[in-house]
């Protein structure tokens, strides 16, 4: 049974049997929910977003065009995802750069993740890390810009 709480705003029909979404989300109609995952309160999802299965975002995620995360995915509360390189407005120039967040990864709360990056299999990015570089399969990666602990597999 899917659960979209009555204070939310969900268009899409592409969410997975057995996935929760709270109070105060957006979803557009042209997003991809999987099955058994749990959107938190004050979340927005954007048409051109995948999400896998057995994924959770907690409160307060944008999840913009052109991300796809992947199964088994945690999203801590207020990270920020972007999907412009050179951000301004009315930009008639603007390019979607695609970013990854792949199968059994965690980011935690308050990270930054720039556009157009791969966050790899198993992959821990620190609580307020700022990633501008592709993050590798098991690795965990800290601070600001981010950079790699060790392997984790």
């Amino acid at each position: 049974m899917i659960k979209i709480h009555p204070l939310a705003s969900c268009e899409s029909i592409q969410i997975g049997e057995g996935t929760q979404i709270w109070q105060f989300c957006v979803v557009l109609a042209q997003a991809k929910i999987g099955k058994n995952c749990n959107i938190n309160a004050h979340c927005f999802i954007e048409n051109d977003v995948v999400i896998g299965d057995n994924v959770t975002v907690k409160c307060g995620n944008y999840l913009w065009n052109g991300l796809t995360i992947e199964d088994d995915v945690f999203i801590g509360p207020n990270v920020t995802f972007t999907n412009d390189k050179y951000p301004k407005s009315k930009n008639v120039n603007f390019r979607l750069d695609k970013t990854t967040i792949c199968k059994g990864a965690s980011i935690g709360g308050g990270a930054v993740i720039l556009p157009g990056l791969r966050i790899g299999i198993g992959a821990v990015v620190g609580a307020g890390a700022v990633v501008t570089k592709e993050v590798a399969d098991y690795t965990t990666v800290v601070g600001n810009p981010a950079r790699t602990l060790g392997d984790q597999s």
